[in-house]
């Protein structure tokens, strides 16, 4: 699933700040905090570690970065290619096209159903279900931040 929104800023500035993890905290309704493990920073192949908070629970989850083109586009895997969280940068007009995308992988899938078993299902929902309401809270979060609101 995907979502997008226009921002007042260009692809670069906007790629510099969305690329920079340990801003997402800021932003995220659901990521409160992320901090870089190994790499030095927005590269192919560095990891990090983001936080999330629900009112269920906290957990940490450590993310490879598979995608860093400045200006273009800047995604990473959680848990060695279960989730898929991206964003892409396309210019248009003044400013950028930024469109955050979710996908629950194959191996994240069949992780969930060997770990949770028949309540799996219920729980790859849930995650879509929060996937689906924090990207347009994340974006609009971005959006405020990045044109100075």
């Amino acid at each position: 699933m995907s979502e997008s929104t226009y921002v007042e800023v260009s692809p670069d500035q906007l790629y510099a700040m969305v690329s920079d993890v340990t801003r997402m905290g800021e932003w995220s309704p659901v990521c409160r905090a992320c901090w870089w493990d190994e790499g030095d920073g927005p590269q192919v192949g560095a990891w990090f570690t983001g936080r999330n908070v629900t009112p269920e629970r906290t957990w940490e989850a450590r993310c490879q970065v598979v995608a860093a083109d400045p200006g273009r586009k800047f995604a990473w895997e959680v848990n060695n290619g279960w989730v898929y969280w991206g964003y892409t940068f396309e210019p248009e007009g003044e400013g950028t096209r930024l469109t955050e995308s979710w996908e629950f992988l194959p191996k994240g899938i069949a992780g969930f159903r060997e770990r949770l078993g028949a309540d799996a299902d219920a729980e790859i929902e849930k995650r879509r279900d929060a996937a689906r309401d924090g990207i347009p809270a994340t974006l609009a979060a971005i959006k405020k931040a990045a044109e100075g609101g």
